[in-house]
């Protein structure tokens, strides 16, 4: 299994599947040789290796002298020996370098663990650090502790979502509010399952096995508040629809609206609303935590940190970052990406190359 192109293309026989991902995929779109697969018209795969992605996708932001710089002064953590860092702020910033060259030791224990710490680390001092409102690394584990947390509750809507079915006549002649239709509070959610949906069964001697709640049928809300509809679907039904069939139902409602564009933007339209969190992919988490972050208006200056993000992505998934990382930057963040992908590579305002002998830092133009 690789999603490499370079990996793909020496290959003498390759299986795709499709043609989407989740209820949508499952099928083998196409199997032979390379060039067999790249004349498939159904294979997003061989669309990719035929017709490779063009860089840049949109212009790249200048960095000169008027550009707000944060340097950090005298690395020296690990393998790094005394380098000072400059990274322009409001830019997407490629961190690259053979495999041990210390790309997360700059990113995470230094630039990073110096904003948690509020203190130099790793680094004699680090000049510009007035101009970052906040830092987060945006790494891959998951979104939530228990399988109680899904896309809706962690992004946010979910909230909306109550408010609506608490506005239905059914849900006020019986007096409920909002909270009626979380499955994190006793009242309107499944006893039997605590508003998971699934039960833990325990092994004496092999790994916990998960089950879905007979009770609910997975549903995770008890049958009275499974009796309450809007317009035709009721809490339950809500939850299980994919985010691509709740960009139509949710059409009316901007809040929510926006949150489902922002998912299927990232690739993400094939998830279910309440997809249990232990049944995401760390890229899909990744992705997701990144959805959190756009959806907010935010007018503090983040910097983001985020370690090899394309790790395990098709082609077709880091075409969609990219949008996203850009998106990010264009309202006013900064993005420190450690990357080995090529496409994410090309896409830098700026590059901080490490390596055996000297390092680079500078536009990729």
């Amino acid at each position: 299994m690789q999603p490499d192109a370079e990996t793909i293309r020496r290959a003498e026989h390759a299986l795709d599947l499709g043609p989407h991902a989740g209820l949508r995929g499952g099928e083998l779109v196409g199997a032979g040789t390379v060039p067999e697969l790249m004349r498939n018209p159904r294979s997003t795969t061989g669309r990719f290796l035929r017709e490779p992605l063009l860089h840049p996708a949109r212009p790249q932001r200048v960095v000169n002298a008027a550009t707000p710089l944060l340097t950090l002064q005298r690395v020296a953590l690990h393998n790094i020996t005394g380098s000072d860092v400059r990274i322009p702020l409001g830019r997407l910033v490629a961190v690259t370098g053979v495999s041990g060259s210390g790309k997360s030791t700059l990113a995470r224990d230094v630039l990073y663990e110096s904003f948690v710490e509020k203190a130099a680390v790793g680094c004699k001092a680090i000049q510009g650090r007035e101009a970052v409102g906040r830092v987060l690394e945006v790494d891959q584990t998951p979104i939530g502790k228990t399988p109680r947390s899904c896309p809706a509750t962690y992004v946010g809507f979910w909230d909306a979502i109550r408010r609506l079915f608490a506005d239905t006549s059914e849900a006020r002649m019986r007096g409920w509010s909002a909270s009626r239709f979380s499955f994190n509070t006793r009242g309107g959610r499944c006893e039997g399952c605590e508003g998971q949906g699934i039960k833990k069964i325990e092994m004496s001697f092999l790994p916990d096995v998960r089950v879905t709640c007979e009770a609910c049928s997975g549903a995770r809300f008890n049958p009275e508040t499974l009796s309450v509809s809007l317009r035709g679907k009721s809490v339950g039904e809500v939850l299980a629809m994919s985010v691509d069939e709740a960009v139509e139902f949710f059409a009316a409602h901007p809040s929510i609206h926006r949150c489902l564009r922002l998912l299927q933007d990232v690739g993400l339209g094939y998830l279910t609303l309440g997809q249990q969190s232990p049944t995401l992919s760390g890229g899909e988490a990744q992705r997701i935590k990144l959805v959190y972050e756009l959806s907010k208006s935010n007018a503090v200056a983040t910097l983001y940190v985020l370690d090899e993000p394309t790790v395990g992505l098709h082609m077709a998934d880091v075409e969609k970052l990219i949008r996203v990382l850009h998106r990010l930057v264009d309202a006013g963040n900064t993005v420190v990406v450690i990357e080995h992908n090529l496409d994410i590579i090309a896409e830098a305002d700026w590059i901080i190359d490490l390596g055996p002998v000297e390092s680079f830092s500078g536009t990729p133009w």
